[in-house]
């Protein structure tokens, strides 16, 4: 096993109790989520191979140790003769390319069609694909499970749908196929909230008065490692990731300001924020993760966000 650094206490925990992990895995799409999950594979002696549609990612990928990069987008076929390595599992990790709607079927449904055809021809383990909870509509602040209706559906919402039914309704042959759908991603270099207090923002666009719904970069990273097992994985499907500990917005940030001495902002609903841009309305639900903590046994390890963003505040 190539440890090559010292891994994060909370993932080496996982990698403990996860048994059986793959001896290969193939990353599409390596973003922020995506490098994260290959440089803790990486140290667990996995051989890890990726696809990116940047080149400059590449470069960076490759300095990092991967096995295999290539550089190609996941809806083109042309990727599929470029892998020269066999990979026993996959996670698709990719995001939108861009361009709105367009954007999103591109990378996602065609992508995920794309990924299909070449698992076709192979024998796999486990393919993992990382959805969004966005596809749920609420807008009462009701707990939302993966039951819960997904309509009236948008138009990204319908794309982010319809790839997750094509992983899940397709023949190739594997052995666990997961949908993860995710909630606000939150981790190191990506703390927005924060960010804005320590600069002194007086107002923030819209209201506060909505439930966010987050999961830290690190609890996404031992998920996907624990799925990735042939222990403890629970059975394939769809499953909500979050901490399970939806807030406020506006009680996020007056306890945030406190922790950091610093003036809360308010909320004025004549700035426009970009969450805002083409809707009418921003959901506010409360995401339950406990379906994929019965199957899998799994728990955040950060319960919370006032918990995960106490490390950015020291």
């Amino acid at each position: 096993m190539r440890k090559s650094a010292i891994m994060n206490p909370i993932l080496e925990d996982e990698a403990t109790n996860c048994k059986q992990l793959p001896d290969s895995v193939l990353i599409l799409g390596c973003g922020y989520v995506g490098t994260a999950l290959a440089v803790e594979l990486l140290k667990l002696g996995i051989r890890v191979g990726a696809l990116t549609r940047n080149t400059d990612q590449a470069a960076t990928l490759k300095a990092l140790g991967l096995d295999e990069v290539v550089v190609c987008d996941l809806d083109s076929f042309e990727w599929h003769n470029q892998f020269k390595l066999s990979y026993t599992s996959v996670v698709n990790c990719v995001s939108s390319a861009g361009g709105g709607v367009d954007g999103y079927r591109k990378s996602y449904l065609e992508g995920q069609r794309a990924l299909l055809e070449w698992a076709s021809q192979r024998a796999l383990k486990v393919i993992a694909y990382t959805s969004s909870t966005s596809v749920y509509p609420q807008f009462s602040g009701e707990w939302v499970d993966e039951e819960s209706t997904t309509e009236p559906r948008s138009e990204t919402s319908e794309i982010l749908l319809a790839a997750e039914d094509l992983l899940l309704k397709s023949a190739v042959n594997c052995d666990r196929k997961y949908v993860l759908r995710l909630a606000g991603i939150y981790g190191p270099k990506r703390h927005y909230l924060v960010d804005q207090l320590r600069a002194g923002v007086g107002a923030l666009p819209g209201r506060g008065d909505y439930y966010l719904n987050l999961i830290h970069l690190e609890d996404i990273l031992s998920a996907l490692i624990r799925i990735l097992s042939t222990a403890h994985s629970g059975p394939g499907g769809v499953y909500n990731l979050s901490d399970g500990a939806p807030l406020l917005k506006e009680e996020l940030l007056k306890s945030l300001a406190k922790k950091m001495g610093v003036q809360c902002p308010k909320f004025d609903p004549k700035l426009k924020s970009s969450r805002m841009r083409g809707k009418r309305q921003i959901a506010n639900r409360r995401i339950s993760n406990t379906k994929f903590v019965e199957a899998t046994g799994w728990s955040p390890a950060y319960r919370g966000a006032l918990d995960g963003y106490n490390a950015f505040i020291r």
